[in-house]
């Protein structure tokens, strides 16, 4: 095959010009730092880029976001439960104090402004917040776990689910006319006059504490249960009274319910359900099928009304199965009316359904971590009820204190001896009712420290379930630090170039880049003339 000087030329442009795109690949590399520039360049490299890169940024966002985020929630509970620890122990140290029977009238009134600052606190470090986030609401993160401010325009129809174990015993002292006592009307009031010792009394019922005080004065109450045949029965109270209310019954609500077996009496100021022996009996009665495993036979529902909130009083929607009805004012009767339709929360619980709530991160490859507590957990609606209850039983002490005093100190200026008879006959009296007081002050406090130390042990476990998972947090987040640290080597080792090595291809590309046109330039210049 005979070689012309056109076949010379177009074989050196051509090997140039593969030199020429060397040293440009070499140089986009040194540029770059990257292996390929296109898909096309090297597919088996492109892909496994693909896949690396995508194995870094998922590791990046478990590490630098997710995790960090995980950890800063749980520390705001971890805070806000170990604050609530706090609390609660010491209201176990004012029911301790509280439970001597030795108390000066000034130690009881410490105690008692104690206990209502204590109440008022608890439920405040459950509304802690992340990023805008109620921590202990489940999915309603956007909603407070209290009410913020006094609330009167919602009606809630609340259902509690309960047992017989919520059923407990207590005394009250019915102090009769002494409550009305004052130095004015002592010798003027019939009921004061004829007053001494038989007229203080004690009463003992059976009793269920609800959640909530101060209850709506046209509240229906209603007990659903199952009977020992498996039939369902409801019982509705039959009268809804205030605790200082003696005229509708005739006395004393606790003196009426321990005198009528089958009665039932809604006490709405102090939020008490109090039921005759022979109702029960048919609460008591009650217990689980085993061979029914979607119903609990031995549940005691309970339905009321309230609408009067005062700020800090617990969310009902995150507790119980209930109905909020907005309210508004009637312009042309003043009163208050319907505006809506009603809002229903957790209506799963009343067929057994529990929701948990709880929220997950995505912490690692196929991996989820919890990072909410329930209020549930730790904000038991019974811390506030009980120091409600100790708060009441060292009021009534503190008064009964103040009446012997003001009948003592009104004996010392009297002469009269008509009217002194009635004053003794009235110190008689108050002094029963303020022995029976004190002892029945002191064993509530008792009780009381059984019953705090039950909420803290709660809070206990709650803090220690959310310390396992900050734990568990931080060995997760050691192990996605060395897979983000290997899944970067391994992108890197796919990718980029090895500078020294290329920069010597650079250097080798360019110099034989310029031998090829100088010899190239030489061996053109000669034509076939040359050569005859």
């Amino acid at each position: 095959m005979r070689i012309t000087n056109k076949i010379m030329q177009r074989n050196s442009l051509t090997n140039i010009n593969s030199n020429k795109e060397l040293q440009d690949n070499l140089t986009t590399q040194m540029s770059t730092q990257k292996k390929i520039n296109r898909a096309s360049d090297d597919p088996v490299i492109a892909i496994r880029a693909l896949r690396l890169r995508s194995n870094v940024t998922e590791v990046t966002q478990y590490y630098s976001k997710n995790i960090p985020d995980a950890d800063s929630w749980l520390q705001v509970t971890e805070d806000a439960l170990k604050n609530t620890s706090a609390i609660v122990t010491k209201m176990i140290e004012q029911a301790t104090r509280g439970s001597n029977g030795d108390l000066t009238s000034s130690d009881r009134k410490i105690i008692l402004e104690q206990l209502r600052a204590l109440g008022d606190e608890v439920y405040k470090t459950g509304d802690a917040s992340y990023a805008g986030r109620y921590v202990f609401t489940g999915y309603r993160t956007d909603t407070s776990l209290s009410f913020q401010e006094e609330t009167k325009n919602i009606k809630y129809t609340i259902t509690e689910q309960l047992d017989k174990s919520a059923i407990s015993d207590m005394t009250s002292v019915n102090i009769g006319a002494l409550g009305k006592w004052t130095s004015a009307n002592y010798d003027t009031d019939t009921d004061l006059q004829s007053l001494n010792e038989s007229g203080v009394t004690t009463a003992d019922v059976h009793r269920i504490r609800l959640a909530y005080e101060d209850l709506d004065e046209g509240s229906e109450l209603k007990i659903g249960y199952t009977d020992g045949t498996g039939a369902t029965q409801e019982i509705t109270a039959g009268y809804n009274v205030n605790s200082t209310d003696i005229t509708t019954l005739g006395m004393d609500p606790y003196a009426y319910v321990a005198n009528n077996a089958d009665a039932v009496v809604l006490v709405r100021d102090t939020g008490e359900l109090l039921i005759g022996e022979n109702v029960y009996r048919k609460l008591m009665d009650t217990k689980d099928d085993p061979t029914t495993a979607t119903t609990n036979e031995a549940e005691i529902r309970i339905t009321y009304q309230k609408t009067n909130f005062a700020a800090d009083d617990l969310r009902p929607e995150h507790y119980y199965a209930c109905e909020g009805q907005k309210l508004m004012e009637d312009t042309a009767t003043g009163n208050m009316v319907n505006d809506g339709e009603p809002i229903k929360y957790n209506q799963d619980y009343l067929k057994g359904i529990v929701d948990k709530q709880s929220i997950e991160y995505d912490v690692g490859f196929n991996q989820t971590i919890r990072v909410n507590s329930t209020a549930d957990e730790s904000y038991n609606l019974g811390i506030g009820r009980e120091v409600d209850d100790l708060v009441r039983a060292l009021q009534n002490v503190i008064n009964l204190e103040e009446t012997k005093a003001s009948i003592e100190k009104k004996i010392a200026n009297t002469t009269d001896e008509a009217k002194l008879t009635i004053l003794n006959n009235q110190l008689v009296a108050a002094n029963k009712a303020y022995d029976y007081a004190k002892d029945l002050c002191q064993k509530r406090f008792e009780s009381g420290i059984t019953s705090f130390q039950g909420y803290l042990d709660d809070t206990s476990l709650a803090i220690t379930n959310v310390g396992t998972r900050s734990s568990k947090l931080e060995l997760i987040q050691s192990r996605m630090q060395n897979q983000k640290t290997t899944f970067e080597t391994l992108k890197s080792q796919n990718e980029d170039i090895d500078i020294t090595e290329v920069a010597i291809q650079l250097s080798s590309s360019e110099m034989t880049y310029q031998a090829a046109l100088t010899a190239t330039g030489k061996i053109i210049q000669n034509t076939l003339l040359n050569y005859i």
